[in-house]
């Protein structure tokens, strides 16, 4: 197992990624062991003064620059108005026949919004009409998006409760899973939990709370469309919905489309989820972490060295 202080070190530079300097307690609760808060500062205070860390105000960070914590700061001030959005787009959403299950994840998960920030939805839908529910869902937020409220309502990624694991296990995915804020759906989202506890590998000490989280009961208009596609002829809808989006996506990653913030368009598509292709965003992540670490080893050597 891997010293407290590498431990500490891989974990900011893991949300230096994002410009995001983090708390002692943030620090704690991505550790991959449990470890006292004096202790923690102990090793903070050897840190800081070897010049590993650098301390900007209650933030900690690889980069001595003030200029992070004030970005930092102001996108918590953000996030919470934003969040407040969150709640009533999450309320709206699960009206909507097979929704299960609704958290908030991206940036807005971990406390931070800025004037581009989106209200990125994770969503869980009944074993077997995800793509009925995702088509509903996509009306919606085309209609959202003439009314100017596109960014509150970012559909991006589903699974149904028939596959809640997640198959890419690594440090993005695991810190995804686990910074995720629970909306509507408590039951179903927490089986979702219960199915990836491999996150345990790399964040042990992070638990997600789901008391409190409001159960989906459904309106009227949901229990009808569930009543009349809960029949054979539904897996045959659910399926033909699939492959009809599934070649409209093809068509997009061959045109190299890219979306509002320059990242190319790519989607993988399955019975049982729909969400961002990872070659497009997540390898990317992956890479600039372990070139990070790699700076991090290069620099410890160097001070052995001199």
């Amino acid at each position: 197992m891997i010293s407290i202080r590498q431990n500490i070190l891989n974990i900011v530079a893991y949300f230096d990624i994002f410009h995001y300097p983090v708390t002692d307690m943030e620090i704690q609760s991505f550790l991959n062991r449990e470890v006292h808060l004096l202790q923690l500062r102990e090793s903070l205070q050897l840190l800081l003064g070897d010049k590993s860390l650098y301390k900007l105000g209650e933030f900690y960070a690889l980069r001595n620059d003030s200029l992070l914590a004030i970005r930092r700061m102001k996108g918590n001030i953000m996030a919470i108005e934003e969040m407040k959005h969150a709640y009533k787009a999450a309320k709206i959403l699960s009206k909507f026949p097979y929704i299960r299950g609704l958290a908030i994840s991206g940036s807005l998960s971990k406390n931070f919004a800025d004037e581009n920030t989106d209200v990125d939805f994770f969503i869980i839908t009944a074993a077997g009409r995800l793509w009925i529910a995702r088509t509903l869902l996509q009306l919606f937020y085309k209609l959202a998006a003439v009314a100017g409220k596109r960014r509150w309502f970012c559909l991006n990624y589903y699974i149904d409760e028939q596959e809640l694991e997640i198959p890419e296990k690594n440090i993005f995915t695991a810190m995804e899973i686990v910074t995720l804020v629970p909306m509507q759906g408590g039951e179903s989202l927490q089986k979702f939990f219960n199915a990836n506890k491999w996150t345990g590998d790399y964040f042990p000490m992070h638990h997600t709370k789901i008391n409190g989280t409001p159960q989906i009961a459904g309106g009227v208009f949901s229990k009808m469309v569930e009543q009349l596609f809960n029949r054979t002829a539904g897996d045959t809808i659910d399926n033909w919905l699939m492959k009809i989006t599934q070649r409209r996506w093809q068509q997009k990653v061959l045109r190299h489309k890219v979306n509002e913030k320059g990242i190319y368009i790519g989607m993988m598509v399955d019975r049982h989820f729909s969400k961002p292709d990872p070659k497009n965003f997540q390898h990317k992540i992956l890479a600039q972490y372990q070139l990070k670490l790699s700076h991090l080893t290069q620099n410890k050597i160097s001070q052995v060295v001199n």
